[in-house]
């Protein structure tokens, strides 16, 4: 077998790897791109993208059940969900293509294999054919796969994970799903505005319990209020298979029957089996890559990227992960700053998030505040009927520093964006407050929120900022 050598070589081509793969190529490198699945990893082949297209279909849905409230009646419609899933593979392969040609036109090496270091510098790769290949720098950027728990495994066809929950080409009558978090509540909030009826069992206290209390509460209120039932608080002890589909017992004895239950209780680091050890590098034990602020392992040369080097488990966090990690590979100084990364849910309503919220700007040690607005007040809310949700900004009460703000409603996702320019350039509440917002626009949310936070409200009777 005859060695190949290349200037880097990136192992994963998930959102991480590809991007990193392809930021060394436009700097003049030589690069080795190591995949074994697909080009585009989870996130476009098994997450974000076939998700996204699936709750695109619910949105519309959604939109139909309010047309009577326009005035405009709608005899009846019904969800062909195999002609909605073909939509989201007709999406997947579009942008996989499109992907392939972008590597191809940076004239990347693929290789379609399971690739293994051998050395600090050496990776064997086993696929349609063996192939071995020399590196002076190494991207590491092999990701993530669903947790299996071996109490209730994956069959796939009755217990699923995400994977296989997109694979559905018809849908059930009734879904339990098993952890509230992140994809848990996608999941939820997108099958049951098609119809299916959910249960949301979640062991910590609330769902989506990485934002903000008040956010939780919020999109709490609206699984509620759209029938999801949710339970929290619980253990689930055993699945068992029924004539019908499944019943989840809890800890506490209490039973819930469903068609399908999908298990969304986390990820499984793919650090395993990759030879890191043959090129010296430790790993914690959660299984997860150590790096500084450059991407850095304590290998010198080896760099790790996306969620085996990160708490922040994001594809546009693996993305600028594998730039900064590229960049440093071909001789540019790069470093990564994680104060004002956005974080987004695609659930009915939306929600953005970044920075700080209030509680953990106090343990910070800031002296912080909120300033609120809720979309009910909004002209643009209201013509269009989404007056669920609000907008808050959490500012350092001394300096008037923005440190975070979060976002429930229509759009959040993509109205935390301006939000996510104003944490990174430490922005003031008054930059905010002084910059004119177009009307009417669900982004005035946001000059509103400040003034707010300034004691100042235009569109709200005169209060005090909430502390």
């Amino acid at each position: 077998m005859e060695k190949q050598k290349f200037d880097v070589a990136v192992l994963g081509g998930g959102p991480g790897g590809y991007p990193a793969a392809i930021r060394a190529a436009q700097l003049g490198k030589k690069v080795a791109l190591i995949e074994a699945k697909e080009l585009g990893g989870t996130c476009l082949n098994r997450g974000c993208i076939p998700s996204k297209a699936l709750i695109a279909g619910s949105d519309i849905v959604e939109r139909l059940q309010q047309a009577a409230s326009f005035g405009i009646n709608i005899k009846g419609f019904d969800v062909d969900y195999g002609k909605l899933a073909e939509h989201k593979d007709k999406v997947v392969d579009k942008m996989l293509k499109g992907l392939e040609g972008l590597i191809a036109a940076n004239k990347i090496t693929v290789f379609k294999g399971f690739g293994q270091l051998t050395s600090p510098r050496e990776i064997k790769i086993k696929g349609d054919s063996s192939d071995w290949i020399e590196a002076d720098k190494i991207i590491i950027a092999t990701g993530s796969e669903p947790r299996n728990i071996s109490a209730f495994p994956f069959d796939y066809e009755r217990i699923h994970d995400s994977t296989s929950l997109l694979a559905m080409k018809k849908l059930p009558k009734s879904m339990a799903i098993v952890g509230g978090g992140v994809i848990g509540c996608e999941f939820a909030s997108l099958y049951a505005t098609l119809g299916v009826d959910v249960t949301v069992l979640e062991m910590l206290p609330r769902i989506i319990s990485t934002e903000a209390p008040e956010i939780s509460q919020a999109l709490t209120k609206s699984f509620i209020k759209k029938g999801i039932k949710i339970e929290t608080g619980v253990a689930v002890q055993k699945i068992d298979k029924t004539i019908s589909g499944i019943r989840i017992t809890l800890a506490d004895g209490k039973t819930f029957d469903a068609d399908i239950c999908l298990i969304a209780v986390g990820r499984s680091l793919n650090t395993s089996g990759i030879g890191l050890e043959k090129a010296g590098i430790s790993v914690l034990d959660n299984g997860m890559i150590p790096v500084n602020d450059k991407m850095e392992t304590g290998v010198e040369g080896i760099y790790a990227v996306g969620d085996i080097a990160s708490k922040w488990w994001l594809a546009h966090v693996a993305t600028h992960q594998g730039i900064v990690a590229a960049d440093n590979a071909s001789g540019k100084s790069a470093r990564m700053a994680y104060n004002a990364i956005p974080s987004i849910i695609f659930t009915h309503p939306e929600v953005g998030s970044v920075g700080l919220s209030l509680e953990e700007a106090k343990k910070q040690g800031y002296k912080a505040k909120v300033g609120a607005y809720p979309f009910q007040a909004l002209g643009k809310s209201q013509a269009a009927l989404q007056t669920e949700g609000f907008a808050q900004i959490v500012i350092d009460e001394k300096t008037g520093q923005i440190l975070g703000a979060q976002m429930i409603g229509y759009e959040a996702a993509t109205l935390i964006a301006e939000m996510g320019l104003a944490v990174a350039n430490e922005l003031t509440v008054e930059c905010l407050a002084e910059t004119i917002h177009a009307h009417p626009t669900i982004a005035e949310a946001w000059h509103e929120a400040a003034l707010m936070a300034e004691g100042l409200p235009i569109h709200l009777p005169p209060s005090k900022p909430s502390k």
